[in-house]
């Protein structure tokens, strides 16, 4: 519990930083030149290779003698190229340091996640992952507050990414500290055997499957944010706290389907599958209430796919090849992800009711996966 506690307050600072300037990112790219396809091609493409960069950084955490040594690399990238937000004047170079943000976290990200399970199989999967996305929300509510406090009070989205170095040196100077206290986080869980001759189980394609489902269907908050300016539903200093909301929502939500994962299985990930899908009509066709209470629901679904959604490999894989397949589900989660923001972003342009149908159904589509894979397990033990 010690070691998931060390990663949680280095994840905590790590989301205080990029999360307040994914806040803004959409508003602010739109207020450099961008339009609402490039704005989700943006967000997408950042996904895209965040996420397919953690098939290569999963496989060479496996095989590296200590994985701090990617997860600085990793984390370096992905918090510095926030602040250097502040110096931008062109849309272009803006997208290019949110994209750098992206690589830089998927670089990490899969190496965090592997030592974070070596702990899990002690404490429980939920209640690790469910603990440790907690505690990541806090600064992810965090730092869109102060985004917001500081778009407030100056009405400058350059400062407010500047004040954001503070958080990014604070994550880093917790990362050492974690590294120094924890230098050997495999040796906290004995080796399994789950695979059998080098083969996944066949639920955890299955699985996979809901996964990519999921990712393909949910709008990244970039858009909703784009969505909310345009449709003048909110002004530009709500926006940050609306996603402060959402982070919110996902810290308490990650908290409870922590406890529930480690009760009742996959059938967790189904129904929060269900409840983010009622948000998508109400973020994008309904007004200030219904794109709030909107929020809440998409907070929910974030919660799921950072905390449950990778509980569930813990059980399925071996410790000595986590690294790898944590790296594949996370390249797969990204690739959909990124058809989907472009399916998404394109779709808006053109009708809004088409996009919240295609969000929607694939969405419930994902929960049906995972209720089969929950059938699954039951029918194994």
């Amino acid at each position: 519990m010690g070691f998931v506690l060390a990663l949680g307050l280095v994840s905590l600072l790590a989301d205080a930083t990029y999360e307040g300037a994914r806040s803004v990112a959409g508003p602010y790219l739109a207020i450099l030149g961008a339009g609402a396809a490039a704005v989700s091609i943006v967000s997408g493409a950042g996904e895209l290779l965040g996420y397919a960069l953690r098939l290569l950084s999963g496989y060479w955490s496996d095989r590296l003698r200590s994985p701090w040594t990617l997860a600085f690399a990793g984390y370096g990238l992905n918090l510095l190229a926030v602040p250097c937000l502040a110096l931008t004047g062109r849309w272009e170079v803006a997208a290019a340091l949110l994209v750098l943000e992206r690589v830089g976290r998927g670089l990490r990200t899969p190496v965090r996640d592997a030592m974070l399970s070596h702990a899990a199989a002690r404490v429980g999967a939920g209640r690790a992952y469910g603990l440790h996305e907690a505690l990541d929300q806090v600064g992810a509510v965090a730092g869109p507050l102060v985004v917001a406090l500081v778009l407030a009070l100056t009405a400058s989205h350059r400062l407010s990414f500047a004040v954001l170095l503070l958080p990014a040196v604070g994550a880093l100077s917790a990362l050492e500290w974690a590294r120094r206290r924890f230098p050997h986080p495999r040796a906290l869980e004995a080796d399994t055997a789950v695979a059998v001759d080098g083969a996944l189980p066949g639920r955890f394609w299955v699985y996979l499957a809901g996964v990519s489902l999921l990712a393909a269907g949910y709008a990244d908050f970039p858009l909703i944010a784009f969505h909310l300016r345009q449709a003048e539903v909110l002004g530009p200093s709500a926006i940050p706290l609306v996603y402060a909301l959402a982070m919110g929502v996902d810290a308490g939500a990650a908290l409870l389907l922590g406890r529930g994962f480690d009760r009742i299985g996959v059938k967790v990930v189904a129904l929060a599958a269900l409840t983010a899908s009622l948000g998508v009509p109400l973020v994008f066709l309904g007004g200030v209430g219904a794109a709030v209470a909107g929020a809440m629901l998409w907070g929910v679904g974030m919660a799921a796919q950072e905390s449950v959604l990778k509980a569930a490999i813990v059980g399925m894989t071996p410790v000595h090849r986590r690294g790898m397949i944590f790296g594949l589900f996370d390249a797969v989660h990204g690739v959909f992800w990124f058809l989907g923001s472009v399916a998404l972003g394109l779709l808006y342009e053109r009708s809004i009711p088409a996009l919240v149908l295609l969000a929607t159904g694939l969405q419930v589509a994902a929960a049906a996966v995972f209720l089969l894979v929950s059938l699954r397990e039951n029918r194994a033990s």
